[in-house]
Order: C-alpha cells, then sequence, then structure tokens
C-alpha cells in the first residue's frame, strides 16, 4: 500500500513514512492509493471475530508490510482491549458507544494504535525522535496524551483552544506530564488546527525538530477509525443494512465509516449530524463550500469551521457531487435542540446522550421522519461526564464519575498560555 498526497505535488510513501511524518511535504493529506475490499469470508465470519483478530484483518492492508502480523495483532489488540456495545435507545434507533475505552472517549483507538506504531518504529531504530504536534477541539488531546504517555523517543505537545473545552477534557490533557505538554491557546480550534499546519510547512522548525502530528490527519490515527463500524456491524440485529449518524466536527470519523462502506462492510446512508458549525451540510445543500470562523456549541468536539478530512471524503467519492449526495445527507442540530434532544430521550428513554450524541440522535430522527421505515444507530463518542455543565442541570442530579474520571480529581493542571499567533509557537517548540 502506497499513499498519495490529496494535493499531488509531493512522492508517494509507505505506511511507516506518512504515519511519521503526518502531512506530505506538499501540506497535503495523505490517502492510500487503493480501497482494500473486504473478502466474502470476512463478512460472513465478521459476526463472530474476536475484536483483536477483527483490527488486524482490517488494518493489514494499509499498514502494507512496515509491520509484521505478529506486532501489528499486538499493536491492534491494544488499541481495541474495552467493549464497544451497541445499545437499544428508542424504535429503530441504537447507540454504538464509543467511550469505554482509558479517556473515555472514541478517540482511544486511533491515538492507541498511532502510538503503539510510532513506539515500533522508534524500537527498532527505524524512527527519528519525534515530536507529535496535535490541535484539539475537546476529546483528541486527552487520547493522545494517555496514548503517547511514556513512549520513548516521543515528545507530545497539544494545542487546545482556552475555556473551550470541559472540565474533565482540560484534566485529561493537562496533568500527566512527562513527555505531554499542553499549550493553552488563546483563540478557537480552528486557530489551534492553523497553527499546527503552518509548523509543519515551516522549514526552520523542519530543521530543528521531526514534526508528526496524532490528528486525524494522520492515517495512522484516521484509518482504525473504520473498526466502530466494524464492530457495529457484528451486532447489528436486522438483516436491512443501518443508517449511520455520525457527530462530524474535522470529519475524520465520518470519512472513515465511509471508507469501511466503500470496502463492502454492510451500511446504509450515512447522515453527517453538525452543529452550528456546519460548512458541509451546506454545501451538500448548494454544492458550494464555505468555510468560516467556528463558533463554540455544546458540543465542542465539533466546533470545527473548517473541517481538514472533508478533502478525503471528496477524494473517495472521485469529486462526483451526485455519488456523494446518493451516500451522505447531513443535518445541522442548534444548542436548544440538543438540550431538548437530551432531556426527550432521558424523560421518555432512560439513556443519557453526550452533546455530541445528542447532535447525531436528533438527525436520525429527522431522517426516519421522511423514512419511516429506516432503522439505525448513531456514534456516542464521548462519555456524559465530560459535559456536567450541560447535562446535569437538565437531568437535576450528577453524572456518575466513572473510575478513570476520579482518578483525575485533585491533579494539577500543567499548561503553558500562548497566543493564537505562529510566532509564539515556533519561539516554544525552538527552545
Amino acid at each position: 500500500m502506497q499513499y498519495y498526497s490529496l494535493r499531488r505535488q509531493a512522492p508517494a510513501v509507505d505506511f511507516r513514512t506518512a504515519a511519521l511524518t503526518g502531512q506530505a511535504p506538499d501540506g497535503g493529506l495523505y490517502f492510500p492509493d487503493n480501497i482494500p475490499r473486504f473478502g466474502p469470508d470476512f463478512l460472513r465470519d465478521l459476526p463472530g471475530l474476536d475484536r483483536a483478530d477483527l483490527a488486524l484483518a482490517v488494518m493489514r492492508p494499509y499498514v502494507g508490510g512496515t509491520i509484521p502480523d505478529g506486532a501489528l495483532r499486538a499493536i491492534c489488540a491494544a488499541a481495541v482491549d474495552f467493549p464497544f456495545p451497541l445499545v437499544p435507545v428508542s424504535a429503530g434507533i441504537a447507540a454504538l458507544e464509543l467511550f469505554h475505552g482509558p479517556t473515555l472517549a472514541f478517540k482511544d483507538v486511533g491515538a492507541r494504535f498511532m502510538s503503539r506504531c510510532l513506539g515500533y518504529f522508534a524500537a527498532r531504530g527505524d524512527a527519528p525522535p519525534v515530536t507529535v504536534l496535535v490541535a484539539t477541539s475537546g476529546d483528541t488531546g486527552g487520547a493522545v496524551a494517555s496514548g503517547f504517555l511514556g513512549v520513548p523517543g516521543v515528545e507530545v505537545v497539544i494545542l487546545y483552544p482556552r475555556g473551550k473545552v470541559s472540565p474533565v477534557q482540560e484534566l485529561q490533557l493537562t496533568t500527566l506530564g512527562q513527555n505531554i505538554t499542553a499549550l493553552e491557546v488563546s483563540g478557537t480550534f480552528d486557530d489551534c488546527q492553523a497553527l499546527v499546519k503552518q509548523a509543519f510547512r515551516d522549514p526552520a522548525l523542519a530543521a530543528r525538530r521531526f514534526l508528526t502530528s496524532a490528528n486525524s490527519i494522520n492515517v495512522a490515527r484516521w484509518l482504525p477509525q473504520q473498526l466502530y463500524y466494524c464492530f457495529a456491524a457484528q451486532q447489528w440485529p436486522a438483516a436491512a443494512p443501518p443508517v449511520v449518524s455520525v457527530p462530524s466536527g474535522n470529519f475524520g470519523n465520518l470519512g472513515a465509516g465511509l471508507l469501511a462502506r466503500a470496502s463492502g462492510l454492510p451500511l446504509g446512508p450515512f447522515i453527517a449530524a453538525c452543529n452550528a458549525n456546519d460548512p458541509v451540510a451546506r454545501y451538500l445543500q448548494s454544492g458550494a463550500y464555505a468555510p468560516r470562523p467556528a463558533v463554540a456549541t455544546h458540543s465542542n468536539a465539533m466546533d470545527v469551521g473548517d473541517p481538514s478530512n472533508f478533502v478525503r471524503i471528496l477524494e473517495l467519492f472521485g469529486h462526483d457531487f451526485d455519488a456523494l449526495q446518493a451516500a451522505l445527507s447531513a443535518a445541522t442540530v442548534s444548542d436548544p435542540d440538543t438540550v431538548a434532544t437530551v432531556l426527550q430521550v432521558w424523560m421518555e428513554n432512560g439513556y443519557l446522550l453526550d452533546p455530541h450524541a445528542a447532535v447525531a440522535y436528533a438527525a436520525l430522527l429527522r431522517y426516519q421522519a421522511g423514512h419511516p421505515d429506516a432503522a439505525g444507530f448513531l456514534l456516542a463518542t464521548a462519555h456524559p461526564v465530560k459535559f456536567p455543565d450541560v447535562l446535569e442541570p437538565l437531568i437535576g442530579q450528577p453524572i456518575e464519575r466513572p473510575e478513570a474520571v476520579q482518578r483525575l480529581q485533585g491533579r494539577a493542571k500543567q499548561s503553558i498560555p500562548l497566543p493564537a499567533e505562529f510566532a509564539a509557537l515556533k519561539e516554544f517548540l525552538l527552545r
């Protein structure tokens, strides 16, 4: 397997190089040069497959021999070593719970997979000391911090927008220390992401540090997200393929799901469930893509005004607008509708949705209004405990704190304030 830049101004590379560098030298995102197909044996045996064996089968073609099967299976086993239950919520709607990992968010899988791949390359002497530079709108930072904590030869620098992540999210990315540094940026997630992209293009930084990214722009973070959809397909009880509603911010998760569908996984139409930051939803209506500055919402991890991974989705469909529209619809869900959805589902079904899952639930419910026979699932991407300020006043009681959260309480926050200016980031990195 080779990976080419979507800007098509850089040489194709193997998985190892794509994972180590994050972005191509021309600033483009890497994309696989062919889409593997799931064979009939895989699809027949899917319901009974062990999670690690399933993950190995999906990821092996993408790794393309840069990691031998034995080591790759161990990496896969560590990345998916927790449950992914598909939980019925209401008539025709289930929630795929992706928050049972160490940082209670779906990004644990990709972060653990990528960190162990880089650790494998470092242990073999195949990689120089690496600085992982990552922007987060909420859950990425904590997942990356946990996944890379203590990995030899890797320093992690996380940029997050001041005041725009939840208290639990902030504790997860600012309290570990060791090889993890958190930069608290005076700006939005888009500002953080722009700083990271500019750092990769700066020749002075390239001369001093080997930079890579653990955002979903990195194929080692992006591609393992296909596994969620495989785990859902293992558990889907109906014969008809499910409609899939995905909380969508930077569009890596949804893009990975569409990739799994293109590989032959039996999934129905996808819904991009958006909050007020909805350039893709507007694109699907008008055919014109118009990014704009992000605005703060209750579903903060989706507060992205110019999603990086959407270009991968366009590439997957050959930039064929009609083909994309046939596979993907979108819905924009406001904060008031998000709150109303949380309350309705809690009162009627006793199930607590986090704000991101609530956006996806509302989007799926709207889809069902026009397609009464449709059944599907939403991706519940983060544990509700991460959003007490929004949820606890609604349900009138505290959310039970999982052990992973209890361990964070009382830890000292360690972060470095940073203006949303590249000169400040460059000065820090060249210190």
